[in-house]
């Protein structure tokens, strides 16, 4: 199975792309972050035609995610359990569903903005709920993938210059730390499917 991930900031603005890509590409499962707009105005109708099916979640402002699947698309989960909210909201940050056997999660990661922002706590939050999210829907026998944009840097050789970061969010301890738990809590509940 084919699975990718691509953040087209903006479905409207990339549709055409977006199309001739999956045409040629022999993608069976996409997942898509910062879709920018409402679920309505998702183009359900033209990925049929390319035998995708679509879980959407979004409305219509930065964020929005999806799955586009021609494997088969079943227990879909919009939102993140245990969502933390930004200003008292959930986001559609986080969308899930199983895709021919393989549970797929497509997520959008708050950026941060700036350490001592809000938002920079909100991303720290964000990300334990999806560790515990995730730890929880792969606790059962089916592989799973989670894929998106998680507006981290893993490692310094993961930024064209490292000094052009100092005191930025993406390459902060804390993001890094919290990504580095992420793939460990997955990776520990993998080494225990059979």
């Amino acid at each position: 199975m084919r699975i990718a991930t691509w953040n087209v900031n903006s479905i409207t603005a990339r549709l055409p792309r977006l199309l001739a890509w999956l045409e040629s590409s022999g993608t069976d499962v996409l997942c898509l972050q910062e879709a920018k707009l409402a679920e309505a105005q998702f183009p359900f109708d033209q990925l049929r035609e390319l035998g995708y099916e679509a879980a959407v979640h979004a409305t219509g402002r930065w964020n929005g995610v999806a799955v586009l699947s021609r494997v088969g698309l079943e227990d879909v989960v919009k939102g993140l359990p245990g969502d933390p909210g930004y200003d008292g909201a959930p986001e559609p940050r986080a969308i899930s569903a199983t895709c021919g056997g393989v549970r797929v999660w497509s997520v959008y990661v708050p950026n941060g903005r700036e350490v001592d922002h809000p938002h920079y706590a909100y991303k720290l939050q964000w990300f334990e709920a999806l560790k515990a999210a995730v730890a929880g829907d792969a606790a059962g026998s089916r592989p799973f993938a989670i894929l998106g944009d998680y507006n981290v840097a893993p490692t310094d050789d993961d930024v064209y210059d490292v000094a052009a970061f100092e005191g930025l969010t993406h390459v902060t301890p804390a993001e890094r730390a919290a990504l580095a738990s992420l793939r460990e809590a997955a990776s520990r509940t993998w080494s225990r499917v059979p």
